[in-house]
């Protein structure tokens, strides 16, 4: 289903870019001196201890000094330098050393950082004086804060970063190939509902583990208003990130949109909605497409939109096989961006384990114009309301990789390309747009165009011409066409057109199904352009 809403989300900042850190090496040893006083720690502990908050009115988090860290801004936050020989565990064989981000006018709310060895848990303390900072910044003037801003995790041979926390509940990590680019989230509260505003849960105590070969467990609780949650992220690297997450979640309140395992991405424009951005560049995005898969099969490609307004839609799953934020668009010259590096920007996949009973996919897109704003998240919510009392336990492995872990079992669509409708070298039809949608020729050997194709196209609203398939010549994929005319729609009329598509051959489905939302008005748009 799809809901059209009236106010749009201010996206977050998203991580700042160098940052300032502190690191200890004492802690490595478990030195008294250098660390709070140890106390047992497990995850059950962290459990037992977010489900007894949940039954607690919740407290804010304390800022004692509020208005100096209001005067740290994002180039005096810059201008902090983390002492680099101080690093958590730096030295250790086999092990990634740990910095922490400096706090500041967009991470104003403390977290606290606690080193584990052998189930005893040490707290690494927060100090001005473990941070190069230059005269004149507004940092130096703390003296009563006590957390940081989150951490970042480091490959030990290269000091290159391979994982971060930075505010609220989310992180990022290097993917497949070194550069960072969508986020995940721990939980999402009533992400675009008309009427309530988006509650943000947030990381505010962690506890760290290394494992062997550079890994790392990350144990975290979660705190809003409406939920407490407890954490286990266990990460480690093997062409890509490879994340297991564990998470025991427990409502204070009535939730209206309960969204879990989020993924938080950007997409301003594509090939399909070139159009409506006046940038130089092919494509600006991090993530071109949702994908689904059922457990009876079924494998849905949503390509992403940059709509005129904030929309809702939802994807019913009986059973979820998995979903994600894909980013399959991967040649340089569809950006053509040399300093952010779009196609190398990691897809983010999402595998329950275990089952997750009855639900949606929820895909919240909000209309952007630049590409410094998240305006894509994408979730699971479960079919039951979501009240006070609830709680959800739920364990999935996050990939971050180049596509997605799971092989294909049909045709999978790579490109959509929207144009004038009609033929060419004759009058155009008013408001009717070309629809193009290409697709990779898996399971497509030895087939051609005379073979019996039935192309399955059905739409919420306008009239749908006949769709043809057939191979792009000279290529190794394949291409299906057809006209959509919109020209019976009213002029004011907005409500988008949803599109659902695939194709047969005598009965086999082959390929992946296709659903591509349209907007009217961003049509005529286009169409008045190439008149």
């Amino acid at each position: 289903m799809s809901q059209s809403l009236p106010t749009r989300r201010d996206a977050l900042l998203s991580a700042l870019g160098a940052g300032a850190f502190f690191l200890l090496p004492e802690v490595a040893q478990a030195s008294d001196s250098a660390t709070g006083p140890a106390t047992a720690f497990s995850f059950d502990l962290l459990k037992n201890k977010a489900r007894a908050m949940a039954r607690q009115p919740f407290v804010p988090a304390a800022i004692p000094e509020a208005e100096m860290l209001e005067r740290i801004d994002y180039d005096h936050h810059n201008q902090i330098r983390f002492r680099k020989d101080q690093a958590l565990w730096a030295g250790r064989p086999d092990t990634s050393p740990v910095q922490f981000f400096f706090p500041g006018r967009y991470f104003k709310e403390p977290v606290r950082v606690y080193a584990v060895d052998q189930g005893m848990a040490r707290e690494i303390p927060f100090s001005t004086g473990l941070f190069d900072i230059p005269e004149g910044n507004p940092a130096q003037g703390l003296t009563a804060t006590e957390g940081f801003a989150g951490f970042r995790v480091q490959d030990a041979e290269t000091g290159n970063d391979w994982m971060s926390f930075l505010g609220a509940s989310y992180w990022r990590t290097e993917g497949y190939s070194g550069q960072f680019g969508l986020s995940v989230r721990g939980l999402a509260l009533d992400t675009a509902v008309a009427g309530q505003p988006e509650e943000f849960p947030r990381f505010t105590r962690f506890w760290l583990e290394p494992q062997a070969g550079g890994g790392l467990i990350t144990c975290a609780l979660l705190e809003s208003p409406r939920a407490t949650g407890a954490y286990r992220i266990t990460s480690h690297r093997d062409n890509g990130v490879i994340q297991e997450v564990e998470a025991a979640i427990f409502l204070r309140g009535d939730v209206g949109r309960l969204g879990l395992a989020p993924l938080t991405s950007m997409f301003w424009y594509g090939k399909h909605n070139r159009h409506i951005a006046p940038d130089w560049r092919p494509e600006v995005h991090d993530s071109d497409g949702l994908e689904v898969h059922d457990a009876a099969g079924t494998r849905i490609w949503r390509p992403l939109n940059n709509p005129p307004r904030t929309m809702a839609n939802s994807f019913l799953a009986s059973r979820l096989g998995g979903f994600g934020l894909m980013q399959r668009e991967r040649r340089f010259e569809e950006y053509l961006d040399d300093g952010v590096f779009y196609e190398k920007r990691a897809s983010a996949w999402v595998e329950p384990l275990g089952d997750w009973g009855a639900g949606s996919v929820g895909l919240v897109e909000i209309s952007t114009d630049d590409e410094i704003h998240d305006n894509i998240v994408a979730f699971w919510t479960p079919e039951a309301p979501a009240r006070a009392g609830g709680e959800y336990n739920l364990a999935y492995r996050l990939s971050w990789v180049e596509d997605c872990p799971v092989p294909p079992v049909a045709a999978r669509f790579t490109a959509t390309r929207i144009g004038a409708g009609g033929n060419p070298g004759q009058p155009r039809p008013e408001l009717v747009a070309k629809i193009v949608c290409d697709f990779d020729g898996f399971g497509f050997d030895g087939l051609t165009s005379r073979d019996p194709f039935a192309v399955r196209i059905t739409a919420s609203r306008g009239t749908v011409g006949e769709g043809h398939t057939y191979p792009v010549v000279g290529e190794d994929y394949w291409r299906l066409v057809f006209d959509l005319d919109i020209s019976r729609l009213p002029a004011e009329d907005d409500a988008p057109v949803d599109l659902h598509l695939f194709v047969e051959l005598q009965g086999r489905v082959m390929t992946e199904t296709l659903l591509l939302q349209l907007f009217p008005s961003q049509l005529r748009r286009l169409l008045k352009s190439r008149a």
